[in-house]
């Protein structure tokens, strides 16, 4: 049996002769190319619209937060908000830190999407963006404008399929805000994700946001189908109805009401408080069943 002391064995060398502590001693990063990461945001939120009959129940819009660029390149341009991740950061901290700067709020729904790494997708140099999507109740944002930007607003945003021959599709991001409007083009194959389409027309959107968006979409929209994830951009009570409204707008189709209510049901618990002050009858407020979310997450 060998009896040697653990601490006596004798460092392991590689091909080069070279300890563990040499190799780092005489490593170089500077020898190969890196990376800059940027971590980017899709901040979607939901509003009424303006409605001038006090008795008719808002239309919902889904909104998205984009930021005019202040600096080369894509000076003027509208973007998502983001940045360079800090030496001292995780993408996520840079992710909420991002949020926090941009919209003033923070402990909100913070997902990672994916991460875009197209080698030409910044003119400056090399740059993967590491993108997150966040849900954010309305009534808690103050937008601001970062240092890197003029302009910060919400967009009135929309994405569907604008054209389809055989496999191929042309999907059309649509964005507003006052007199601003831009519409993005994505091509791909059907059943292809849109992190691999091609945007075709970016809409004066910056980098690749356009195909960032649709993305994000795609992920919101399939992850409605199982999960409680619109209970996220409600406020803390609101009615049925208000909640059909918010998975209409962001799948962007009508759901039978009775279908739906069976649906969300799991998702909700009843409450004794009911509207006031809207114009028709006082409906019945629900929150997020706490219970059920802590078993989805």
């Amino acid at each position: 049996m060998d009896h040697t002391p653990h601490n006596t064995l004798k460092p392991l060398k590689d091909k080069n002769g070279l300890t563990e502590e040499q190799f780092l001693a005489s490593y170089k990063p500077g020898n190969y190319e890196r990376p800059s990461v940027a971590a980017d945001m899709v901040i979607f939120t939901v509003t009424d619209a303006e409605e001038e009959n006090y008795r008719k129940l808002a239309e919902k819009e889904l909104r998205i937060l984009l930021i005019r660029r202040g600096g080369h390149p894509y000076l003027g341009c509208w973007a998502l908000p983001g940045g360079f991740v800090r030496p001292t950061e995780t993408t996520e901290q840079a992710a909420a830190r991002e949020l926090r700067e941009e919209t003033g709020v923070s402990e909100v729904y913070l997902e990672q999407l994916y991460t875009f790494s197209q080698p030409d997708r910044d003119p400056r140099t090399w740059v993967m963006s590491c993108s997150y999507m966040a849900l954010i109740d309305s009534s808690r944002v103050q937008v601001k404008a970062g240092d890197d930007a003029d302009e910060a607003a919400w967009f009135q945003a929309s994405f569907r399929l604008k054209e389809q021959n055989g496999r191929h599709e042309i999907w059309a991001l649509t964005l507003s805000h006052e007199d601003i409007f831009m519409q993005a083009l994505l091509e791909k194959e059907t059943g292809a994700p849109f992190t691999e389409s091609t945007i075709s027309d970016s809409g004066s959107l910056a980098f690749d946001h356009a195909r960032i968006l649709a993305y994000a979409f795609e992920r919101l929209r399939g992850k409605l189908n199982y999960t409680d994830l619109a209970l996220h951009l409600m406020p803390e009570y609101f009615t049925l109805t208000q909640l059909q409204q918010v998975y209409e707008v962001v799948l962007d189709k009508e759901l039978p009401a009775a279908a739906f209510r069976r649906k969300a049901a799991p998702l909700v618990t009843e409450t004794d408080n009911y509207t006031e002050n809207e114009g028709h009858r006082p409906s019945r407020l629900y929150r997020k069943n706490q219970e059920d979310s802590e078993k989805q997450g």
